[in-house]
């Protein structure tokens, strides 16, 4: 049996430690019932000094040291392994996750102390790199789903490992095995009144993927998007619209719900899926409306919502909960069912209220239905959290102007998110020479500055850069059209050609002038 370490890195340094990681506690529930030693030293719950991590280190004969994370961590991630080889060479170095599985050889390149890296989903390939390193077998290449090192050090990807097909055979998140108490300090989720009263929250993945093509997005190669090209004698990934949608059973889902319940006196939970409605459509509609049922049949609606009164966050008995949701899969049924069931938020990503540039995304959605989804939502007593971008690549002064105005149709307060072209979604390899232009030719420098889009790093905009990118979105938060009017006219003297000039004429034969409303 092999002693592991699993290190979770800092993910967000500017925000409080609020999620426990999910795939990491599955990946230590299933090392313990492979008959592993395993510990968890949770850096981004901790946020301790080189001293702490570095007596971490050395506190055993670690045979495994095993991290990963997505691109935000991996400035952490980058620290964390060149310690770790410092101080105990002998230990296996393996990392994983969208950090790595977005662009694996470039990876391996930046963090020459990572041994091994486990491309995509790890529920099947990181338990049996466990069992080949207790049998002293280090025949990587035998192994789907890992990229390694030869002799002389080159990264070397294996064939992809095929999905799980059954996920409810996943044992529970080993969540004992993390800080809970620092966690639910932090379980406040600003998006309705029961999230942010709440004192005792985790978080669940009840499915994996989507059936979306967004260009921004990145679905961990876990979406059943994740291929394999071949140059040359040599493998590397690639990211396609192919899907592979799986969720767990309601059965499941309620069971898990009611074991954190029991085990960790939970009051809220926060379900980290990409999109609920997928898996509901996916269903044949009966998905979340099953769940729903049985959250209330085994006892976990809570107690406000049963008895139709007011949250009481000191007497309020029963488990609430939120998640996420797509303005043209909800419907108003489904949305009272889940409501009954304790559901208190959704988050839509409307992304923007330009039906020009909605085109452009892949989101499969309009400013109408955004607007649809959101009145239904309100009707059914659950609170819609508008998420919403700008700096996109066909960005102008119009579709700025048409969010500005949908806002103040619907009473929406919202400061947008900054597009960004993470690795592995199709923005990033549509315009990696652009970003590689504005980091001097260096990946590795946009990867230890790409941060949660709250602030400009590549940008992506055919016709504003990132200082003025900052200065509209001010405009925009503050509804300020005037000034918004007064700087198009400054741009168009500054600017005599329009770069998305050909594009919008294409536009309007096609489908007419922009409609700058919502109903």
């Amino acid at each position: 049996m092999a002693k592991v370490l699993f290190i979770n890195p800092v993910i967000r340094e500017e925000d409080d430690p609020r999620h426990v990681p999910y795939g990491m506690a599955l990946l230590a529930s299933i090392a313990i019932r492979e008959g592993h030693l395993v510990q968890v030293f949770d850096a981004n719950a901790w946020r301790a000094s080189d001293a702490v991590l570095t007596q971490v280190l050395k506190a055993d004969r670690w045979d495994v040291i095993a991290l990963g994370g997505i691109t935000t961590a991996y400035r952490s991630i980058k620290h964390i392994v060149r310690l770790a080889k410092e101080l105990v060479p002998q230990a296996l170095v393996v990392a994983g996750g969208g950090f790595l599985t977005s662009m694996p050889h470039d990876i391996m390149r930046f963090l020459p102390q990572v041994d091994v890296g486990v491309v995509g989903e790890a529920f099947v390939s990181f338990p049996e790199l466990l069992r080949r390193l207790d049998a002293a077998n280090r025949d990587w290449a035998a192994v789907p789903g890992l990229v390694w090192r030869d002799a002389e050090g080159r990264s070397r990807l294996n064939q992809e490992q095929p999905l799980l097909d059954d996920i409810d055979a996943l044992p529970y998140p080993k969540w004992e095995l993390f800080p809970l108490e620092v966690y639910f300090k932090n379980s406040m989720a600003l998006y309705s009144e029961e999230g942010m009263l709440a004192r005792r929250r985790l978080d669940i993945n009840a499915s994996y993927g989507c059936s979306l093509i967004c260009r921004f997005c990145f679905h961990l190669g876990i979406a059943g998007d994740l291929q394999q090209t071949e140059k040359n004698g040599e493998r590397d990934v690639t990211f396609t619209h192919k899907r592979l949608i799986r969720y767990h059973s309601p059965r499941y889902v309620v069971d898990l719900v009611k074991y954190a319940r029991q085990r960790f006196g939970i009051d809220f939970v926060g379900f980290l899926d990409e999109n609920l409605m997928t898996m509901h459509q996916s269903s044949g509609k009966t998905w979340l409306t099953d769940i729903a049922r049985l959250w209330i049949e085994e006892g976990l609606q809570p107690q406000c919502v049963r008895d139709g009164v007011e949250h009481d966050a000191e007497r309020c008995q029963g488990v609430h909960w939120g998640g996420t949701s797509h303005a043209t899969l909800c419907s108003p049924e489904v949305l009272r069912a889940i409501k009954q069931a304790g559901c208190s938020h959704l988050v839509y990503g409307y992304e923007t209220f330009s039906p020009r540039v909605m085109k452009t995304i892949g989101k499969g959605a309009t400013p109408e239905a955004n607007a649809r989804s959101l009145r239904w939502t309100l009707d059914a007593g659950i609170r819609p959290i508008p998420n919403q971008m700008m700096g996109f690549p066909d960005e102008d002064f119009d579709s700025l102007r048409d969010n500005v105005l949908a806002w103040n149709q619907l009473g929406l307060q919202v400061k947008p998110f900054f597009a960004t072209p993470y690795p592995g979604t199709e923005w990033y390899q549509q315009y990696k020479s652009r970003i590689l232009e504005q980091y001097g030719g260096d990946l590795e420098a946009f990867l230890l500055d790409v941060g949660d889009a709250t602030r400009v790093t590549a940008v992506i905009s055919k016709k504003f850069n990132a200082v003025e990118l900052y200065g509209l979105r001010e405009l925009m938060v503050l509804r300020d059209l005037r000034r918004l009017d007064e700087y198009e006219k400054e741009w168009n003297r500054v600017h005599p050609v329009d770069p998305l000039a050909e594009e919008k004429q294409a536009w309007a034969r096609r489908f007419g002038d922009t409609v700058r409303r919502v109903s």
